[in-house]
């Protein structure tokens, strides 16, 4: 107790004590803070690329007031360890997949039910949208500031096997993270699912332990994956969006004007996140047809919506209002 109270004051105490001579509309002196941001992805990846640009966005906005350092690479620790310490407050950002966030803020587990965008358009449309920033208002209840979302694009199935169609998951023993909805979706397309952690996927597909795996073009390929499992299949059964967020512990200490600059900051960061996105997915999907993968489109989506209905109906109660938003982005101008 006495190292996780050390931890949490050293979190903070040099944030919030430093002050700066800039002066406020009413002669105040203004506090200037120096924040950390972990992400757990490489420094040239896509969502590291919009911290950055959200951390100067916020220095400019702040005439240097509020300084965000970034650390990437899971310098801080891996995902689930950095939200803890976000909750808690010893960390003032993180980004982190809204899978995973969805054992501390159960809202976002709609975002791992299959087939719920049609498309990255329907996607941004619901996000952007304010049924989306809801969501990101909810996070509040488990002491988390919403700040964000940050693109992660589309994932597909890929295997040591050929995928043409719905019916050659069956019997493929399947890797999944370790989530309840994702489990339920391989079952319900016909596989096995096998939750294991992603550092473990090369060797399990290499080795035969598994026959497939699934994930986004830029995680097949710097994972290497696609050199064991030369078979990818595009059917976008998830789109699972990234979270740029702050402690609600850290938040509630800062000024109106503050919190409002770093909100400014993190939504003028998404467009240039997702530009540098679209960037890297198409470089990735490029090396790996030229690495000669066998990669399949699915142009007839209707089975696999069929095979997982079971799994929607399941969830759709609890995430009724959700879908019902996502639904209506559908049409909406």
């Amino acid at each position: 107790m006495a190292l996780m109270t050390g931890t949490i004051i050293s979190g903070c105490s040099t944030n919030q004590d430093a002050k700066s001579n800039a002066q406020g509309s009413t002669g105040e002196t203004k506090k200037s803070y120096t924040f950390r941001l972990a992400d757990s992805q490489p420094p040239d990846y896509p969502t590291t690329m919009g911290d950055k640009k959200f951390a100067e966005l916020v220095n400019q906005k702040s005439d240097g007031r509020i300084k965000i350092d970034v650390f990437p690479s899971a310098q801080l620790g891996e995902e689930k360890a950095v939200i803890e310490q976000v909750q808690l407050g010893a960390l003032d950002f993180t980004r982190v997949s809204t899978g995973p966030m969805a054992e501390f803020n159960k809202s976002l587990g709609v975002f791992s039910l299959p087939y719920i965008f049609d498309n990255d358009e329907h996607e941004w449309k619901f996000l952007q949208g304010a049924d989306g920033q809801k969501l990101l208002d909810g996070l509040s209840a488990s002491k988390f500031v919403g700040l964000a979302y940050y693109d992660s694009g589309a994932r597909h199935f890929y295997s040591r096997k050929p995928i043409t169609n719905v019916s050659d998951l069956k019997g493929q023993k399947i890797r999944v993270q370790q989530n309840k909805i994702n489990i339920d979706l391989i079952e319900a397309l016909g596989g096995s699912a096998t939750p294991m952690p992603f550092g473990d996927v090369f060797n399990a597909l290499q080795t035969g332990v598994i026959d497939a795996a699934e994930n986004n073009w830029p995680s097949f390929d710097t994972s290497n994956h696609y050199q064991v499992a030369k078979n990818i299949g595009l059917d976008g059964h998830q789109r699972v969006p990234e979270v740029l967020m702050m402690s609600k512990v850290v938040n509630d200490k800062l000024s109106e004007e503050d919190k409002k600059i770093i909100k400014e900051a993190a939504m003028e960061s998404v467009s240039y996140q997702r530009d540098q996105w679209k960037q890297y997915e198409k470089k990735s999907e490029d090396k790996v047809r030229a690495a000669g993968t066998n990669v399949v489109e699915v142009k007839d989506l209707k089975p696999w919506q069929a095979a997982v209905k079971p799994v929607i109906d399941k969830y759709r109660p609890e995430y009724k209002d959700v879908l019902d938003a996502i639904d209506k982005a559908r049409t909406a101008k």
